[in-house]
């Protein structure tokens, strides 16, 4: 008889585990800045847990859709603004988050990171807050080809800690996110760090805060192996 496969859960970044909302949006303000040229009206909502590679093309006049070295470029600049913020500001986890993963871990329960973010950016952050030994993989945007609503990144996520997706809990806070996680066939609770809570519809769960999450809560979503 094959052993029972565990479960897993595979974490947002941006907004789920720390809120660097801030930051973020104050890199793509500077950036724009040196650029001198203007983000449109409602830009970071908008775009809030896509890759640089699709925003820059496609929200900003910055860059040709076909001009992949200065979208690379630009994409590089704004991570290193947002880094140097983060640096400047310091960061916490968000209220819920520490907690959820001592029960996770307690519980034996593997943990990933599935981001759209760039892994210079998690790495600066688990330093800064020390989160580093609750995962056991990061997934990050030059992980995979298609960014965000496209289930690649949880998809690698899910391989990387040998758990099928379809046994793994997706925890996000963007719409594009929840998408993802659908479309990789995991189960997907949102938190209410970005967008409102009664705004994914979709989700098989929507907390206002990790706060609100317990382990418990994650077990009633799992299907049995």
């Amino acid at each position: 008889m094959s052993p029972i496969p565990p479960h897993g859960v595979l974490f947002d970044w941006d907004g789920v585990v720390v809120d660097s909302h801030a930051a973020h949006e104050s890199a793509w303000d500077l950036l724009a800045a040196e650029l001198g040229q203007p983000l449109p009206p409602g830009f970071f909502k908008a775009t809030f847990g896509m890759r640089n590679d699709r925003i820059i093309p496609n929200f900003t006049t910055w860059a040709a859709p076909g001009d992949a070295a200065t979208i690379a470029a630009l994409g590089l600049r704004k991570e290193a603004l947002y880094r140097d913020a983060i640096r400047a500001s310091g960061i916490e986890p968000l209220p819920g988050v520490r907690s959820l993963l001592e029960s996770l871990r307690d519980a034996h329960i593997p943990c990933a990171v599935g981001s759209s973010t760039d892994r210079a950016n998690i790495d600066l952050i688990m330093e800064l807050t020390g989160l580093a030994p609750f995962f056991q993989s990061i997934s990050a945007a030059a992980d995979v080809q298609h960014g965000k609503p496209a289930p690649d990144v949880f998809l690698h996520a899910a391989n990387s800690i040998g758990i099928p997706p379809h046994l793994c809990v997706v925890i996000e806070d963007a719409h594009a996110g929840i998408a993802a996680a659908l479309a990789a066939n995991a189960k997907a609770v949102a938190v209410a760090t970005t967008h409102p809570v009664d705004s994914f519809p979709s989700a098989h769960l929507a907390v206002v805060s990790l706060a609100d999450l317990s382990l418990a809560d994650l077990q009633a979503l799992w299907p049995a192996p």
